[in-house]
Formats: structure tokens, sequence, C-alpha cells
């Protein structure tokens, strides 16, 4: 965890956002793989972690703003529990670890919430993503499970996104952390991909790296010669020649922040000719976007940019026609590049997903669109300094999508289904980099990973 001064600082400056009532914090709790006492790797909730920076279970935070008091509650274990799990701090001694002074045992929360409930003030909490959270809430304020969400506090939802989106010195270290794993994960892989073998093989050892750092992933390893399905956790695929990998992957730092980085490589290690051309329009798309990132520039606008690039190279190649910006207003582009640019970054790989996007990525001044492939653009406001943002552009052939569109006579005018036929089977290509927005500009994050054609058969060989 960082400095006990951080926390108190975080704390401070939502007590400042938040004028009234009491903040509830859960913190998460084991969950079962199987049975009680064999439970997956404990994750924290977080933005427990950002305002509390306790990492392990059992544990709840309030906030009082009237009265100014903030109270960790937890479970001081006993003999018993120490005979299984070694020497454990009390909950008073966890709290002075994070600037807090008051600290009680967990069954007394239900009495503070309720006394602060039945007294008409307002408690704030954040959209609950596991049920027995929503559970607690439930029994905690006697708001019905399946409305537990709906009255999640709005304010509270707002003061914290605008708070985790701004990154510190010391969070931007920890995500460099994580891409110092990243590096390593995607130097194995090419090195290990040929044809011949599985990608279970790889993808064991890419965990490995991770594991073996004293972390973990920050989310699901996608390795696939399948690149076409987006996220595609399957490994069981045997490598061909000709294939073409999609590694989208990353780590966590010892603190929990998070590393987002995808390649696209041959399992040969040599690009063919049509790989080398798809590829490169994809590198050309993904360079040009991330010259555009500084700050006021809508994330909107970038994407728009990324997709005028896709089209332009497919056109060149055949593989649509017509004029680029009709095809692009339109929407034709998303038959290739049917999903956004790129998301927020942090704690979480897609930072506050659980908040919701629309408070995270957009804002007053910008509306999600409705038109397939733009509407899931995660992120489109303006970018601000000190944001950390992804940039994944990519041009997929999906089959069914193809059959889809050819089907309905879909955008006839712009894209060439003749040629698109020929290539059916092709797979696809995301390229992927984590980009802090400065000042003045942009810093692409991480050492650099293999990218250029030459730079990954270089590492390839």
């Amino acid at each position: 965890m960082f400095n006990a001064k951080t926390y108190i600082q975080r704390r401070q400056r939502l007590k400042e956002q938040i004028k009234s009532g009491v903040i509830l914090f859960l913190g998460n709790e084991d969950s079962p793989m199987n049975y009680t006492d064999n439970p997956y790797h404990f994750r924290q909730d977080s933005s427990f972690l950002y305002f509390w920076g306790l990492d392990f279970p059992g544990l709840a935070a309030v906030i009082d703003i009237e009265q100014d008091e903030e109270t960790l509650f937890g479970y001081d274990f006993t003999v018993d529990d120490i005979v299984w799990m070694g020497p454990q701090k009390t909950i008073a001694e966890r709290a002075q670890q994070v600037g807090v002074s008051r600290s009680a045992p967990l069954e007394k929360l239900d009495a503070k919430i309720k006394e602060a409930f039945q007294r008409g003030r307002r408690i704030h909490y954040l959209p609950q993503y596991r049920p027995g959270n929503i559970v607690k809430i439930e029994r905690l304020t006697g708001i019905h499970n399946s409305f537990v969400n709906d009255y999640a506090s709005k304010e509270l939802i707002s003061a914290v996104v605008s708070q985790r989106s701004i990154k510190s010195n010391e969070e931007i270290a920890q995500i460099e952390a994580a891409l110092d794993i990243s590096y390593k994960m995607n130097k194995i892989a090419m090195k290990m991909s040929r044809p011949g073998i599985y990608e279970r093989e790889v993808y064991g050892a890419i965990e490995g790296i991770v594991l073996s750092s004293g972390s973990h992933v920050s989310f699901p390893v996608i390795f696939s010669i399948h690149g076409e399905t987006l996220h595609n956790h399957s490994h069981n695929n045997l490598m061909r020649e000709g294939d073409m990998l999609v590694l989208d992957s990353g780590a966590e730092s010892l603190f929990h922040y998070a590393s987002d980085i995808t390649r696209t490589y041959p399992v040969n290690g040599k690009f063919s000719d049509v790989q080398k051309d798809i590829y490169n329009i994809v590198l050309t798309v993904q360079e040009k976007a991330i010259e555009m990132i500084e700050p006021g520039v809508p994330y909107k606008d970038v994407h728009h940019r990324a997709a005028k690039i896709t089209a332009e190279g497919m056109n060149q190649l055949g593989f649509m026609k017509g004029n680029t910006d009709d095809a692009v207003l339109a929407g034709a582009h998303a038959l290739f590049f049917p999903h956004g640019l790129g998301h927020m970054m942090g704690l979480d790989v897609h930072d506050m997903e659980n908040l919701g996007e629309d408070y995270v990525g957009y804002d007053a001044e910008t509306k999600r669109s409705d038109q397939f492939g733009l509407a899931y653009l995660r992120l489109a406001r303006k970018l601000q300094p000190r944001f950390v943002v992804t940039v994944e552009p990519g041009i997929y052939f999906i089959p069914d999508l193809i059959d889809q569109w050819k089907s309905k006579n879909k955008f006839m005018e712009f894209i060439n289904y003749d040629m698109v036929e020929k290539y059916k089977d092709f797979g696809g290509i995301r390229i992927e980099d984590d980009v802090l927005v400065t000042s003045k500009g942009h810093r692409i994050l991480g050492k650099r990973i293999a990218k250029t054609v030459e730079e990954i058969e270089d590492w390839s060989s």
C-alpha cells in the first residue's frame, strides 16, 4: 500500500465533494470455488483499495460527513484463526496503517447504518457487482436486492470518478511496474510460439511470468489464433503454419494497478504479404491515433480518425470501395473495426467500469452513439492531463458478421464482398498500448514492446 498520507488526502477530497450524509464502502469477501474454505484468489474492491488501501477480506468502512468521522469495521482474528493463518494485525492496527483513528467490530456496522437510515440521513454507496455485497446493502438499508444499484449515489459515483480518473505520480509508477511484467509476457510468447504446439502451452508460460512476479493477471488472458473473436478466452487450438496470434494480456502491480497490452504476430515468426499489408494498416491507425492524444481532445474524435484511416487502408487493399468519409459516417468500416478505440485504465483494467461507463467515459457534452461499432466506445469525452488510456485499433474478419451483412446487402456501395469472401478465414489483428495524457501531449507508458513488422519478426526469431 501507499503511505498513509495518500489515503488521508484521498478521503479528505471525497469529504469536500460529498456535503452531507454517510458514505459506506464495502470491501470484498473471499469467493469460494467449490466449498467455503477453498476460495478463488482474493481481489479487493478497487474503490475500497483507492480510499482505504487494505487488501484483505471482511472489511467495511464509513465516513460520517457531518461528524467528520472515519471508521474501519472488521474482524479481530482468534487464536483458532491464527493457527491456520499465522499472526494477524488487529483492526485497530490496520486502521492506523491508513491513517484512520477509529475502528470497530464488523457487527457494529449494522447499528451505524440503520441509525443513520432511520434518522433520514442519506446513505451514499457505490454500485455493487458482487451478489454478497448487494445482499449486505439490502440488509443494512431495507432496499430490496433487485433495486440496490438503482439507489446507488450518483453524487458519490461522480466524486469517485473525478478522483480516480486523474492518476498521481505514484499511480503512474505502479502502472509502469505492471507494464514491466507485460514486457516479459509478450517477449516469452513471441519466443515460444511456433506451429505444432497448442495455445495453452504458451498461455501457461505467459501466466507463469505474472505469478512468478508475485502478481496476478489484470484480466483473463486472450491468446488465440482466432483473433476475430474479440474476447477469446479459449487456449485449446493447435497452432498451424500461416496462423496469426492475438495476445491481449495484462498484469497487476503489487498495489493492483493494471497493464493492458495487445500484440498480434504470426505463429511461424514471419508475416505473409497480406498479413503484413493488413497489419501495417492497424499499426498506422494506432500511431496516428496516439499522435492526436492531448488535453482537450475528445476521445470520440480520435476514434473517428482511427475509423477513417482504417477505411482508407481497406479501400486501398480492395476490401472497401467508394468514398471513405461517407463509409465511416454510415458505419460501414465497423465490419472490420467493430469496437471502440480504447478505455480508461488504472486500478481496473477497464477503469471504474462497475461505476458505469456513462459516468467514466461520457459526460453532459458527450453522448453515446447507437451506431454499430461506435456504440461500443467506452471512452468518448475530452481527455484531461493524467488520464491513462488504452489505444487499441483492430481489423477483423468475423465470418458470421460478414455473412449477416452480405445476406442483407448491407453497405454494398462501400464493401467489396467478393474480396472479403476470399479472406473470411483471415482472423484478426489488434495492437494496443497504454498512454498517459500529459499537460501538453502524451507519453506511451512502459518499455517498448515489439510492434513493427521488423521488431516482431526479430523477437520471434
